[in-house]
């Protein structure tokens, strides 16, 4: 394969899904964990004790059996749960690592906080036994960067190598990025995605004191993550990792290959407003918004479906309900993962990008759960109760982060 012509923009296509969630291992089980509706938030015995007692944790993952027993011991989970929704997706692409060309083959994923299981073990270790307690593997299984690395070790995949790390929206941020170096030449494969695996002590009393999570109904854990809900209070934090697979749509049909869907579009911008808080405007998201539908040639009212960031936040569901209903009024049938899964931060952009992609196929929008009584500011068709049978041409995935970065994909039907 080649690089495309100067001056043009191939279509990028997804021809692999990997996926682990809270719902399930595999794509398939986390699509219907999500068409089901039913949270999965639990108590966490990991957080007894503090402020914040509930959390979405991907159900039986066994490091040996998914990874391989030298990969449970040196790599911390967020790698694991990113290196097996890798492997599903590039096996469902149809491509073969021990075939492929790997100069060509790129990956991108997201990550915003990296191994926080680890360094929290490795820090009690250091105080309770001393200095020579800790790990030799510490650094390399905290940096965020090595899952890239890994997957690349792994996949024999030695082009382009990036991690992206725009707090919540890292995922969605390196799926844009991969569309780029696809469209550049770069690369004619790029694995794209995020993986988080940010359910640890520190870092849920770090989000509690700052008033991220939910804590109004911590007896009722899987009634707690509710977007767009006028009772909403907050998020509750999952982890997962979402993968995906993208060549130039040209290189991808001429293989035979299963095409899924396009990533058409992709808009980034920043609020330049607050450390955390959104612009109660949707500034920013509405320069995403419109700066990806410019990408995609798409006019605001060919978008049959949004996937919102949708994270169950008081601030943050209203801001992105103003941006969207600026730039695509309110005809669009609108969900959020986030009541199912939590919110997996790095990760979701990533995984809400797959779950659009399925959507896609399956003429199905997921409902939004626990969404009993929509904020009446919210103004949207958003989906609940039940999954929603239609054709879906063209649909945005939104993504936004701490520190006002905003993401937004377009992806349209095969």
């Amino acid at each position: 394969m080649t690089a495309p012509p100067a001056g043009t923009a191939p279509a990028v296509a997804v021809t692999g899904i990997g996926l682990v969630t809270a719902a399930g291992i595999g794509a398939e089980a986390t699509w219907q964990g999500v068409c089901a509706g039913a949270s999965t938030a639990a108590r966490d015995p990991r957080l007894a004790g503090l402020p914040v007692d509930i959390s979405c944790t991907v159900p039986g993952f066994s490091p040996r059996e998914h990874v391989g027993r030298r990969s449970s011991l040196t790599h911390d989970r967020f790698i694991q749960l990113s290196l097996t929704a890798a492997r599903e997706a590039v096996a469902a692409s149809g491509l073969d690592p021990a075939t492929w060309d790997g100069a060509r083959v790129g990956v991108v994923v997201g990550c915003g906080l990296g191994g926080v299981a680890t360094w929290e073990a490795q820090h009690r270790r250091m105080l309770e036994q001393g200095p020579g307690a800790v790990s030799a593997l510490l650094i390399p299984m905290l940096v965020p960067n090595m899952v890239a690395g890994h997957l690349a070790m792994d996949l024999g995949a030695t082009g382009p190598n990036l991690v992206t790390a725009t707090a919540c929206a890292s995922g969605a941020t390196a799926i844009g990025t991969a569309m780029q170096l696809l469209r550049e030449g770069s690369c004619d494969v790029v694995l794209a995605g995020g993986g988080e695996a940010g359910v640890s002590p520190l870092m849920v009393t770090g989000f509690a004191q700052m008033g991220a999570l939910s804590t109004a109904r911590l007896d009722r854990p899987a009634t707690a993550s509710r977007p767009f809900d006028a009772g909403r209070d907050g998020f509750v934090i999952g982890e997962g990792s979402g993968m995906l697979v993208l060549e130039r749509e040209a290189d991808a049909r001429a293989r035979g290959a299963r095409v899924r869907a396009r990533v058409a579009g992709y808009g980034a911008s920043a609020d330049a407003h607050h450390m955390t808080a959104p612009d109660p405007e949707g500034g920013g998201v509405i320069r995403a918004l419109r700066t990806a539908l410019a990408a995609a040639d798409l006019l605001p009212g060919e978008i049959d479906h949004v996937n919102a960031h949708g994270t169950s936040t008081p601030l943050n569901d209203a801001a992105e309900a103003r941006a969207v209903r600026k730039v695509l009024g309110q005809d669009a049938d609108v969900t959020s993962a986030k009541g199912v899964l939590g919110h997996t931060l790095g990760a979701a952009g990533a995984i809400e990008a797959a779950l659009t992609v399925l959507t896609l196929e399956h003429g199905t929008v997921p409902p939004t759960a626990n969404l009993e009584r929509i904020d009446p500011a919210v103004e949207l068709d958003v989906v609940s109760g039940a999954p929603r049978r239609r054709e879906v041409r063209a649909a945005v995935s939104n993504s936004f982060g701490f520190g006002g970065q905003n993401a937004v994909l377009v992806l349209t039907a095969a």
